[in-house]
C-alpha cells in the first residue's frame, strides 16, 4: 500500500485562522507535527486519519496565558480539564509561585506538600530539573512557565519582611539568569501574597531588569485589586517602564462594589501607556468570583517566617485584637461571609467543608467566623483555598472587550477522578474557554466568534513569543481545536465543578489527536516550550 500524503485530514470545517478574520470553509491537512495544506477538495484517501468537521469550527489550539498547572502534570499528564477545553498550551508559574527554585530554606516544605497532597517526589531544584521531569513523564499539552518571584525570594532568604541584602539581591539575580537560560518566559509576582508583598518597587525593578535582559515578560498579580487598585496599576506600569520590560497584568479585575466604578480609569490607563509605546496586555477569566488562599484575609506581618512561626503568631493572644480588627475590615469589604466559600482543604477530616460558605461552616462548628477562620488555618497548616464572590458582570464584559485583554483561566489542570478530583475548585479550571465561546459569544453576543478566538490564540502567542503557534497557516505547528459553535458550553459549576465542557469533540496537539470524538486518546504529544532568549548586553 502506498504511503499516505497526510497523517491527518480535517474536512469541510469553518476555519478561523486566529487573526480575527471570519471563518472560511476549507480542508486542512497535517503531516507530522505541521499544517501542510489548506485548500478545498483534498481527497480523503490521501490521509491516514480523516475528521469530518462539516458544521464545526476549526481554530488554533487555545493558549492559556494565566495557568497555575505544574505538579498536576506529574500527577496526571493527561491534563484533562484543560485539554478538553481546547487548551493546547499552558503558560504557568503566575502570581509569584513556582515549584522552583528550591533551596534548603524552601525545599522541605514543598517536598512535604507534594508528598502529602499527591504522593509526588520532588527530585528537582531548578527549572531545568522540573522541565526534565515533565519530559520524562510525557504531557498531553505544550507547557512553559514564568519564574515566581515569591518562590525566588523564599529560596534565597525565606519569608522575611525586609529588604534583601546586596548579597541576597545578587543571588536572586543569578537565579533569574539561570531560569531564563533554562527557558522561562519571564518573572511573575504575587504582590498580595507573602513573601512577594514584602518587596518594594526598587527590588522589583532590579529583578525585572534581569529578565528584561533576556527579552522576558513581567507578569504581575498586582499589590491590590480593590481599594488601592489605581495605585497598584501605576506601580506595575512604573516597574515595567523602569525595567524596560513587557508587562502582563494578571486577571484584571475590580474587587468589591465600592471599587467597581474605577473601571473606566483602569482601562483608559492601559490604553494610554500602550499608545505611548509600552508592550502591555492583561488577561481575565469569564466569572464573577475570585479564588485564592484563605490566608489572604490575614495581615501580612503575621505570615512572615516559616509556616509554624506564622501559625504560632496567629494563636498568640497578644496579637488577637490586632488580627481580629484586620479580618473585620476584610469582612466589611466582602459584605458578608455568605459570599466566601471554602473550596479546598488538605486534611480528610475537613473535606466536608468544601463548598460551604464561611458563615455556614462557622455556624455548623458553633464558632464566630473569625475564630472559625483562625482555627481552620491552624489545623490545615495554612493550606485552605476559598472562592470569593466580589466581582461585577458588567465590568467583566467591559474588560474582556478591551483590545488589550486576552482570555486566561487562572486555573489548574484538574480531573474528575483520582487525586486531582478533590475539593470544589473554581469552575474556571474546567470551563473558561468554552464558557467564553458558549455564553458570551453565542448566547449574549458580546463579541464575534472570530474576535474571541483571536483573544485565545494569536494575541497570546505573539505576546509570549510562541512562534509557529496560535495561528493556522501552512508550516505552523498543528495545534488545533474543533468545536461545535452551536453546542459548545461549560458544564462546571460552583457546587459541582468537576465536569467537562460540551461541544469540543477534537483537540490536536503537535499533529496528534488527544481528544478524538470526545474521548481522550491517551496520547501525550505535548512539548516543553523553552523560551529561546537572546541576551541583550
Amino acid at each position: 500500500m502506498a504511503e499516505k500524503d497526510f497523517d491527518l485530514l480535517i474536512l469541510g470545517g469553518c476555519l478561523y485562522d486566529g487573526l480575527g478574520h471570519p471563518g472560511v470553509e476549507t480542508d486542512l491537512a497535517v503531516k507530522g507535527d505541521r499544517i501542510v495544506a489548506l485548500s478545498k477538495g483534498i481527497t480523503p484517501s490521501q490521509a491516514k486519519t480523516v475528521i469530518d468537521a462539516r458544521g464545526m469550527a476549526v481554530a488554533p489550539g487555545f493558549i492559556d496565558p494565566h495557568s497555575h498547572t505544574d505538579i498536576e502534570l506529574l500527577v496526571n499528564p493527561r491534563a484533562e480539564s484543560k485539554i478538553r477545553q481546547g487548551v493546547t498550551t499552558e503558560i504557568s508559574g503566575n502570581c509569584g509561585y513556582t515549584v522552583f527554585p528550591l533551596s534548603r530554606l524552601n525545599y522541605e516544605e514543598k517536598r512535604r506538600y507534594c508528598d502529602e497532597q499527591y504522593g509526588v517526589p520532588v527530585v528537582w531544584r531548578d527549572l531545568q530539573g522540573f522541565f526534565e521531569q515533565l519530559e520524562q513523564k510525557g504531557i498531553a499539552l505544550n507547557y512553559t512557565t514564568f519564574l515566581g518571584h515569591g518562590t525566588l525570594r523564599s529560596a534565597v532568604f525565606g519569608s522575611q519582611d525586609r529588604h534583601p541584602t546586596p548579597e541576597e539581591m545578587s543571588a536572586m539575580k543569578q537565579l533569574i539568569r539561570e531560569s531564563m537560560e533554562a527557558g522561562a518566559v519571564g518573572l511573575s509576582t504575587g504582590l498580595i501574597y507573602v513573601p512577594g508583598c514584602f518587596a518594594d518597587r526598587q527590588e522589583l525593578i532590579g529583578l525585572c531588569r534581569e529578565a528584561a535582559a533576556y527579552g522576558g515578560i513581567y507578569s504581575t498579580h498586582m499589590r491590590n485589586e480593590s481599594d488601592y487598585l489605581v495605585e497598584a496599576v501605576e506601580e506595575a506600569i512604573a516597574i515595567a517602564q523602569e525595567a524596560r520590560i513587557s508587562l502582563q497584568i494578571s486577571h484584571l479585575k475590580l474587587a468589591y462594589p465600592r471599587n467597581w466604578s474605577k473601571i473606566h480609569w483602569v482601562l483608559s490607563r492601559i490604553s494610554e501607556v500602550q499608545s505611548q509605546g509600552m508592550e502591555i496586555l492583561a488577561d481575565r477569566y469569564p466569572y464573577t468570583a475570585t479564588s485564592t488562599v484563605l490566608s489572604s484575609f490575614m495581615p501580612p506581618w503575621i505570615q512572615q517566617g516559616t509556616t509554624s512561626e506564622y501559625l504560632a503568631r496567629l494563636q498568640d493572644p497578644a496579637f488577637d485584637e490586632k488580627i481580629r480588627a484586620h479580618v473585620s475590615a476584610q469582612e466589611e469589604k466582602v459584605g458578608s461571609w455568605d459570599n466566601v466559600f471554602i473550596s479546598s482543604v488538605l486534611r480528610k477530616d475537613n473535606e466536608h467543608l468544601a463548598g460551604k460558605s464561611i458563615r455556614h461552616a462557622a455556624r455548623d462548628a458553633g464558632k464566630e467566623p473569625y475564630i472559625f477562620i483562625r482555627d481552620l488555618l491552624v489545623t490545615e497548616e495554612d493550606q485552605v483555598w476559598m472562592i470569593n464572590f466580589s466581582l461585577n458582570e458588567d465590568n467583566f464584559k467591559r474588560i474582556i472587550l478591551h483590545p488589550l485583554v486576552i482570555i486566561g483561566s487562572d486555573g489548574w489542570a484538574r480531573a474528575p477522578y483520582g487525586p486531582l478530583s478533590k475539593d470544589k475548585p473554581h469552575p474556571r479550571s474546567y470551563g473558561t474557554f468554552p464558557r467564553m465561546l458558549g455564553r458570551y459569544v453565542r448566547e449574549e453576543k458580546i463579541m464575534s466568534l472570530e474576535r474571541a478566538i483571536e483573544k485565545m490564540t494569536s494575541m497570546t502567542a505573539r505576546k509570549f513569543g510562541l512562534y509557529g503557534r496560535g495561528l493556522i497557516k501552512r508550516g505552523n505547528f498543528a495545534d488545533l481545536v474543533i468545536f461545535d459553535p452551536d453546542r459548545v458550553i461549560d458544564r462546571s459549576t460552583w457546587t459541582d465543578p468537576h465536569q467537562y465542557p460540551e461541544g469540543i469533540p477534537y483537540v490536536i496537539v503537535n499533529g496528534k489527536p488527544v481528544i478524538f470524538e470526545g474521548e481522550h486518546t491517551e496520547a501525550l504529544p505535548g512539548r516543553i516550550l523553552r523560551k529561546r532568549h537572546t541576551l541583550v548586553l
